[in-house]
């Protein structure tokens, strides 16, 4: 038997729920009214059909990971992809528009003052992922399940219908180099992950936030690395990134929660029981050193900006990540042996 929409969630009152009703229709109009800011470079969503999955993204002078990123969803089996470009001057938008199953949309509006490009990309939700299952992943990240080298994306949600889920979560697993950040190399015809072969096996904490539900998942390289001081600031590892979506659903803060609250039910965590994944995370390629400097100017990525300085200033200095207790990165199968991520088939 499968798990009830809400049965791994704490309960809440009717006048905390009318409040989440309202939150999810205020961000459902934001993102209605976000349209205006998007201009189209190449529509080609005539070509979504009934059953294709689609995977939503925003992103900014990526050209070093978009062949790979392609390269994997479209091995997972990806059928049209839904793309933001929020001001990129590095080849990305020509690189962009010369794929034959991309539709993509600019913008230089603010980054942060979108929710982080999650309005942009909920309206493309509402507009054309209503009814579908729908994949919303960074362009550094790279999705990844049990037997997700034998098993399509299709298979895995006609095993999730069967299973009567409408969502799928995934902890996000940073992945890094050994050695100096900017003394690697990368060719980005390559899998990142032949650059990035180490991760920390734990520790890791999880927690059920109150009123959503939401998993609140920490730890992991960058709390070690950045934010040992500080661990409540390090960053949130959940997300729910693959959604069957409908027009009446929101996401709240990236893909970390989502409303209605019974999607958040849809990830336990590392050591949960239920179906889960793992977002493999490329950001520590060897280009991050100089991006942080830019991002750091920019303050676009949090929400006080003067809180990360120096998480910006610790990457520019292009640290060594890797100690002896580091892993090294062997596929899907060592993962769910380390409890990183449930069973699906």
């Amino acid at each position: 038997m499968t798990d009830t929409p809400t049965d791994s969630l704490p309960p809440i009152g009717w006048v905390q729920k009318y409040l989440l009703r309202l939150k999810r229709r205020r961000l459902l109009w934001r993102s209605f009214r976000s349209r205006h800011q998007l201009t189209c470079l190449n529509d080609q969503t005539k070509q979504i059909k009934p059953g294709n999955i689609l995977a939503f993204t925003t992103l900014r002078n990526e050209i070093t990971r978009l062949p790979w990123f392609f390269h994997h969803y479209r091995a997972l089996g990806v059928d049209h992809f839904l793309i933001v470009d929020n001001g990129s001057d590095d080849g990305s938008v020509e690189f962009l528009r010369a794929q034959s199953d991309v539709s993509l949309w600019q913008t230089d509006a603010s980054y942060r003052a979108s929710r982080y490009g999650l309005d942009w990309l909920t309206w493309l939700q509402m507009r054309y992922g209503h009814g579908h299952w729908t994949l919303m992943v960074d362009a550094d990240e790279l999705l990844i399940y049990p037997q997700h080298d034998s098993k399509s994306l299709h298979e895995l949600t006609e095993t999730l219908d069967q299973q009567d889920r409408v969502a799928f979560g995934a902890m996000m697993l940073d992945l890094y180099p050994k050695g100096p950040l900017s003394d690697q190399t990368y060719e980005p015809q390559s899998d990142p992950t032949g650059t990035l072969c180490w991760f920390d096996s734990g520790p890791y904490r999880a927690q059920r936030q109150v009123p959503m539900g939401n998993l609140w998942v920490q730890g992991g390289a960058r709390e070690r690395m950045f934010f040992a001081d500080r661990p409540r600031h390090s960053p949130t590892l959940n997300k729910i990134p693959l959604v069957r979506w409908s027009r009446r659903y929101a996401y709240v803060s990236s893909c970390h929660s989502a409303l209605p609250r019974h999607l958040n039910a849809a990830y336990r965590g590392p050591g949960g029981e239920i179906p889960s994944g793992i977002l493999l995370h490329t950001k520590f390629l060897p280009e991050v050193v100089d991006k942080s400097k830019i991002e750091k100017t920019r303050r676009q990525h949090f929400h006080d900006p003067d809180l990360f300085g120096s998480y910006y200033d610790a990457i520019g200095d292009s640290p060594d990540m890797w100690t002896p207790d580091s892993v090294r990165f062997d596929g899907w199968a060592q993962l769910q042996q380390l409890g990183l991520m449930g069973k699906v088939f």
